[in-house]
C-alpha cells in the first residue's frame, strides 16, 4: 500500500501532469472487504483508529482453524503495548468498517494531490468484474470536459 502510495504521488505531482486530472481506480474492493474483518487497518497505517469487531473464535475462519485475533498476545482496552491479557480481544478506538476503511485509504491518496485547485482526482473503489465501472468512468470523463471548457471561459 505504501509503495502504490509513493508511486502514484511521483506520478500525481509530476510536472509533466500539473494540470492533468486523475481517475484513480482502487482494484480489488472484493478482496479488502474481506481482509479488513480479518485485519485492522492500522497494521499498514498506525494513525488510522479504527475498531475492530472479529467474529466469535468458533465462527471464524471455516474449518476450525484457530482465530489469530484472540489469544494471549492481545491487548485490552485498558492496557497499553506490550501487556497481554489472555481474555480480551484486540480493541481499538473508533470504526474498522469497509467504508470508513475505504474511506481513509481514498484520502491517503487524494491527500498527495499537491494541484487540487487545478486538477481533479476521481477515485473509485472497484473490482474487475463490475460493470458499474464504465459509468463510473464516463460521469468523471464528462465531468473533466465541462470544467475545462468551463474554465476556457472563465467561469469556474
Amino acid at each position: 500500500m505504501h509503495e502504490s502510495l509513493h508511486l502514484f504521488n511521483s506520478i500525481c505531482n509530476h510536472r509533466y501532469f500539473a494540470t492533468t486530472s486523475i481517475v484513480l481506480f482502487l482494484n480489488k474492493k472484493d478482496v479488502f472487504s474481506e481482509k479488513i474483518k480479518k485485519a485492522h487497518l492500522s497494521i499498514c497505517f498506525p494513525d488510522y483508529d479504527g475498531e475492530n469487531h472479529p467474529p466469535p473464535a468458533a465462527a471464524w475462519p471455516p474449518g476450525g482453524a484457530p482465530n489469530p485475533l484472540s489469544g494471549p498476545a492481545l491487548l485490552s482496552p485498558r492496557e497499553g503495548p506490550g501487556t497481554p491479557n489472555e481474555s480480551t480481544p484486540l480493541s481499538l478506538p473508533g470504526p474498522n468498517t469497509y467504508e470508513d476503511a475505504g474511506n481513509y485509504i481514498k484520502v491517503q491518496f487524494l491527500e498527495l494531490n499537491m494541484r487540487r485547485d487545478v486538477k481533479e482526482i476521481y477515485s473509485h473503489m472497484t473490482c474487475a468484474t463490475d460493470t458499474q465501472n464504465v459509468k463510473f468512468v464516463f460521469d468523471a470523463v464528462t465531468d473533466i470536459i465541462i470544467k475545462e471548457n468551463l474554465k476556457d471561459c472563465g467561469l469556474f
